[in-house]
């Protein structure tokens, strides 16, 4: 996913009036699941019509229609909705499936990929969708200088071309994964690549944009010319960007909304008493963690960062923040829900002692300052007293400084040198790993900056070999867990909410929010 950002919400709504809408829930028990229908009841109840409202956090002010610079909730919905990427993955599985490209056919070192290309497709603008488009815009996120969230992964690719109707990507190396690299949401096909105007927002989606104010609103309407039938359900969709907890609850409880985001734990007791409430949970790849750069003092010392990442309480976080929607974090961001994930790492503990040595063997006297703030995710300022507690038993002081919420994303993220982050999940190992840990990622928000790392990276990637491909993805685990800047944790589960009226919802294990579709996936049931 995405990172989250955050802007004022457009509704204001104080604790009084919440509280009054609490009361208005009404006192019916028990999680509904009436989004979570099979998938043959879906196709048989769908329906068409209807304007959706989601009330999302993750917006800002400085968002930009330009894909290739998307980083938050509110922007990859937005994306999903105008757009469309070569390949989508399957709900369930994680695997590939078809979207824009029909087809493809590796080489047999998988280092030559051959894809088919639907011909009857248009964007919004009426022009019809080329090949030559889609190699456009390839090389626009593949451009050293781009800029673009997807850089990282489109690096081993050394050719995008057309040939015979067909476009065929050519790598410095095999990539068994290279179909699941091309759904990424920063991937989505425009006119001439859009290269002259990236942020025109014109697509292939299944809505098209209307009006786009940053960090407030943005309104779609059909796209009566999609070339997909099995979406797009509702006539209009408007996304309001609700960035405070309270006020978003508030706008699903009183019908302002039909869809919320990022659900804080604590308020799910009281939303699971609601009568016009269904709760959305799903567990994902997603996690909460704390990041140090590793190339700036004091946490270019290892062994400070051990210190801390000893001295940070996870069960706490766990229990406390997450109210136990989720799991525990191990220092490296892969859990269970990646295909060859490792699983016989020894859990790091909560160990004061440990974390005592290695503060001392540090030389560091501190304090150290720690930045925090909720858009980081629900409840990151009452994590960052948690660590605050839990590493004072091992004698070591955290400072911690509360940012404003907007702008949180643009100053503080990815530039100050301790801080609270969250990250969405991706595809594949290789993904993750290609998007924030090689030494070359734009997005390296901890700086790690390892040789051997980047080596087993490549040679895992075109490692075809599953047994010898998960032995080194342990590896690159162990090197991230007990070298780099990253504490994690936990990783989180995906909890939202939405109005009994809306039915269809997926479960999708690529992200939350049914990995972004949700705008044209669901349908009114009245």
């Amino acid at each position: 996913m995405t990172r989250q950002k955050d802007q004022s919400s457009q509704l204001k709504i104080d604790r009084r009036h919440f509280l009054g809408g609490a009361v208005a829930l009404g006192a019916l028990p028990g999680l509904a699941s009436g989004l979570l229908l099979p998938r043959d009841a879906r196709a048989q109840e769908r329906k068409h019509g209807g304007h959706l409202k989601l009330g999302l956090k993750g917006g800002a002010s400085s968002d930009a229609l330009d894909p290739a610079t998307y980083s938050a909730s509110v922007l990859f919905v937005i994306g999903r909705l105008w757009g469309d990427t070569l390949v989508e993955s399957d709900p369930k599985t994680g695997a590939p499936v078809p979207s824009l490209a029909s087809s493809w056919t590796p080489s047999a070192d998988a280092s030559v990929w051959t894809f088919k290309i639907r011909n009857d497709v248009q964007f919004h603008d009426g022009s019809k969708m080329t090949v030559a488009d889609i190699v456009a815009t390839l090389k626009r996120h593949g451009d050293k200088n781009s800029q673009s969230g997807a850089l990282g992964l489109l690096v081993s690719i050394t050719g995008i071309e057309e040939k015979a109707g067909d476009l065929v990507l050519t790598l410095s190396e095999g990539n068994a994964d290279l179909p699941l690299l091309l759904t990424d949401y920063h991937l989505i096909i425009q006119p001439k690549g859009g290269i002259d105007k990236p942020a025109a927002a014109i697509g292939t989606g299944p809505y098209i944009l209307k009006t786009f104010q940053p960090g407030v609103r943005a309104t779609f309407e059909k796209n009566s010319k999609d070339w997909r039938s099995e979406r797009g359900f509702v006539d209009s969709v408007e996304i309001l960007v609700i960035n405070d907890n309270t006020a978003r609850i508030t706008a699903l409880a009183s019908g302002q909304v039909h869809f919320v985001n990022t659900v804080d734990p604590k308020t799910v007791p009281m939303l699971q008493r609601a009568p016009n409430v269904d709760i959305v949970r799903n567990a994902g790849k997603g996690f909460y963690c704390f990041l140090m750069h590793c190339d700036t003092a004091p946490f270019d010392n290892n062994d400070l960062r051990l210190a801390l990442k000893y001295a940070i309480d996870r069960q706490s976080i766990l229990d406390k923040i997450l109210g136990g929607y989720g799991s525990i974090g191990n220092d490296y961001p892969v859990n269970s829900n990646y295909a060859l994930a490792p699983t016989d790492i020894e859990q790091r503990p909560y160990d004061p002692d440990k974390a005592a040595f290695h503060f001392k063997k540090s030389g560091f006297e501190g304090p150290v300052q720690l930045l925090t703030s909720d858009a980081a995710f629900p409840g990151a300022v009452d994590a960052a007293s948690l660590f605050q507690q839990s590493a004072r038993k091992a004698g070591i002081t955290i400072d911690v400084k509360r940012e404003p919420e907007d702008g949180y994303w643009s100053s503080v993220w990815n530039k100050q040198p301790f801080c609270a982050s969250f990250w969405g999940g991706r595809p594949t190992q290789d993904s993750r790993y290609s998007t924030s840990y090689l030494s070359t990622a734009d997005w390296n928000d901890t700086r790690f900056k390892h040789a051997e790392f980047d080596r087993l990276v490549l040679q895992a990637r075109s490692e075809l070999d599953e047994t010898k491909r998960k032995v080194l993805y342990r590896q690159l685990a162990l090197m991230v867990r007990d070298d780099g800047g990253l504490i994690l944790p936990v990783f989180n589960d995906y909890i939202m909410a939405s109005s009994k009226t809306l039915k269809g919802y997926v479960d999708d294990i690529g992200n939350d929010m049914s990995n972004g579709y949700i705008g044209s996936r669901v349908w009114f049931n009245t």
